[in-house]
């Protein structure tokens, strides 16, 4: 927790209408920091005319100041089944298990840094949400709530987000926490987040052998969602087809992220968390030091 404190959570964007947080707003409002002056206009608050300006100019010149931007961090927590793969055997842990421990060491930051919380499970809908307001001392009961989480049905990214989008959310940062696994795709219902003012930041969670497997010869599959059998025969070119496959679909997640001006990163259960927070989140610039 000591180094987590050291870190901050970083967007591109500058959001209109939000207040607090530790990332610099480019747009004036009310602030304690400077920004610029521009000409008084009728109707203008006097209290924030540069008076001194108009003892030597006699000209009324306005003062604005820098808004601090507390933006929304949604935490998107994929539940569904195939999140649950994993960790029985070989190296790494199950996707799941490293998501709410990557979820977990993000809030701890954002409350750290006085942003604004929502842990937002999802599967085949949006679950239960759970929003924790700035300070450390919140993070107890957000620990608790992921603590009590569980994974179980499909994946259904479309009826999620166009569950989550009827609220009329406000703009903020949606950080997506998931092995994008859906049998209807991922594309374009983030695409849809974007549009509708969310900055996307995706992190991609893949056991050791999802990208390389590690089996040969005759094999018997079962959908860890929908629990449909396929039997397949896997010999090294079949395998390195399949790797190919894996990277395009990877590298088409990333296409969205990058497209709105969001960030990508891919993580292995087989990584140590300081890694993936101090290594690959930071190098992508999701978070840096403070």
């Amino acid at each position: 927790m000591e180094r987590l404190e050291r870190l901050t959570i970083r967007w591109q964007q500058s959001f209109r209408g939000v207040l607090g947080g530790s990332n610099v707003s480019r747009y004036a409002g009310v602030g304690h920091e400077f920004l610029d002056h521009r000409h008084f206009h009728q109707g203008d608050d006097v209290r924030s005319v540069n008076w001194r300006a108009y003892m030597r100019l006699e000209r009324l010149f306005l003062k604005m100041f820098r808004t601090e931007p507390r933006t929304p961090v949604r935490i998107f927590l994929d539940t569904s089944e195939s999140m649950a793969c994993g960790g029985t055997s070989g190296p790494g842990e199950a996707k799941f298990n490293f998501a709410c421990r990557l979820a977990g060491a993000l809030c701890f930051v954002g409350l750290v840094r006085l942003e604004t919380i929502v842990i937002q499970p999802f599967g085949e809908r949006l679950g239960e949400s759970y929003r924790a307001h700035a300070g450390r001392h919140r993070f107890s009961l957000a620990s608790d709530f992921i603590s009590g989480l569980s994974t179980g049905g499909r994946s259904d990214f479309r009826g999620s987000v166009r569950q989550f989008l009827s609220m009329g959310p406000a703009s903020g940062l949606a950080v997506v926490l998931s092995d994008f696994l859906d049998d209807g795709g991922c594309a374009t219902s983030l695409q849809h987040l974007a549009d509708y003012g969310q900055e996307l930041l995706l992190v991609q969670l893949a056991g050791p052998e999802d990208r390389t497997p590690p089996w040969d010869g005759e094999l018997e599959l079962v959908d860890a969602e929908s629990g449909n059998l396929m039997r397949v025969h896997l010999d090294r070119q079949g395998a390195q087809e399949y790797t190919a496959a894996y990277d395009a679909f990877c590298e088409s997640i990333e296409y969205v992220a990058r497209r709105n001006g969001g960030r990508y990163t891919h993580l292995t259960t087989d990584m140590a968390m300081e890694d993936a927070l101090f290594g690959a989140l930071m190098g992508s610039g999701a978070v840096s030091l403070h």
